[in-house]
């Protein structure tokens, strides 16, 4: 039996000949993607690649096959990516156009003011956040998500500002399934701290609560408090601003709200507990959206929305494609498609510069992987 150090020696040399032959295969991926650019075809050929994928299983033993599929798999990717590079200069698809079109025309700062739309009232987190992206905003108030979407869309409202996720309490699942019935471009996303406090009106004691509003998030992040405070009942609301100027405009005296401080001065109620949200690291990441794709300088984030061909692989092949590009994966989101069963919508938010090559490559070529694919925009985060 040979000893290791000769059987490595083997398959070094095994390795060597197999990227040997792959610098030759990409090669010859050139002399295709000419061929295709004279004769005006398509990069992705679907039955092409089927043939060799199917095909790759042949002649290697039946515990290699699957392995061999895969392989043939990422070096069909490979190829791809080789002649989409190649071609991307006489040959960019909508998406890569309306990359490249927003890029030149938007301008190269940030408007430091404009007509914003929001959900809640004032004091509300998301008034915070859009004062963070703008100096000077004019903010107009929605009871619902919804109204901030439709208010952007319909170019009621120049911008929408919606939170997103929250470090404790996770995704905001609302906006997330609004998301697929709605257009609109993520320009630039932020995080604010989030800090909860038990308002109540002037001459209230804690001791005298008995009925505790809030935004339903809100009250999940304070579950140790609320449930500290004996007989007390706890109601959702749709903001915690809301809440706040619900407590300040009622006539009974053993009401509170879980709402910011500065919400408490706005309102003129009492801090009867600050700060009472289970982890202190808490914030809330908010998106600034609009109807038109708008992509400023700096752009080091992209957000996209996927569904995949429903079979074994499709995810796989799909994360691959971002490992093989060295781009990281910030968020990876599944939500269930309305009207489709047991159907999914995946949710990314990826790190990489717009100015990147390997972002043009992403989106060059992740339409073949995809049912479909829809681009969110490219931002920055404000910090």
């Amino acid at each position: 039996m040979a000893e290791l150090p000769e059987l490595r020696q083997d398959i070094d040399r095994i390795d060597a000949q197999i990227f040997r032959l792959f610098a030759e295969r990409a090669d010859t991926s050139e002399g295709i993607a000419a061929y295709k650019r004279e004769h005006g075809l398509p990069v992705f050929d679907p039955t092409r690649e089927r043939q060799k994928v199917a095909g790759a299983s042949e002649g290697v033993p039946a515990d290699l096959r699957t392995y061999a599929q895969v392989l043939m798999e990422l070096l069909m990717e490979a190829s791809r990516a080789r002649q989409h590079a190649l071609l991307d200069a006489g040959e960019k698809d909508d998406t890569t156009a309306r990359i490249a079109d927003a890029r030149a025309r938007t301008p190269e700062l940030f408007p430091p003011s404009s007509h914003v739309a929001c959900q809640g009232v004032e004091g509300a987190y998301s008034q915070i956040a859009t004062e963070r992206f703008f100096r000077h905003p004019s903010i107009s108030y929605f009871d619902s998500f919804e109204g901030v979407f439709r208010a952007v869309e319909q170019g009621f409202s120049d911008y929408g500002v919606l939170p997103v996720e929250n470090s404790t309490a996770g995704s905001v699942n609302e906006v997330f399934d609004l998301m697929m019935e709605h257009s609109f471009s993520v320009v630039r996303t932020t995080r604010v701290k989030i800090d909860h406090n038990l308002l109540a009106r002037p001459g209230t004691t804690l001791s005298e609560v008995r009925d505790v509003y809030s935004h339903e998030q809100a009250i999940n992040q304070c579950g140790a408090f609320l449930a500290g405070l004996d007989g007390v009942r706890v109601h959702v609301c749709e903001n915690t601003a809301m809440a706040a100027r619900q407590v300040a405009e009622s006539d009974r005296a053993d009401v509170a709200a879980l709402s910011s401080r500065s919400c408490a001065g706005l309102y003129g109620l009492d801090v009867l507990a600050e700060s009472v949200q289970d982890r202190d690291n808490n914030y809330t990441r908010f998106a600034c959206i609009s109807k038109r794709l708008e992509i400023y300088p700096g752009a080091n984030r992209t957000s996209l929305m996927i569904v995949l061909p429903h079979a074994p692989g499709s995810l796989y092949k799909l994360l691959a494609k971002f490992y093989a590009l060295d781009i990281n994966i910030l968020k990876l989101e599944s939500r269930p498609i309305p009207e489709r069963d047991f159907e999914f919508m995946f949710y990314f938010d990826v790190d990489c510069p717009v100015a990147a090559p390997e972002f043009s490559t992403l989106m060059s070529t992740i339409g073949s992987l995809c049912q479909e694919c829809r681009y969110l925009g490219s931002y920055a985060e404000v910090l």
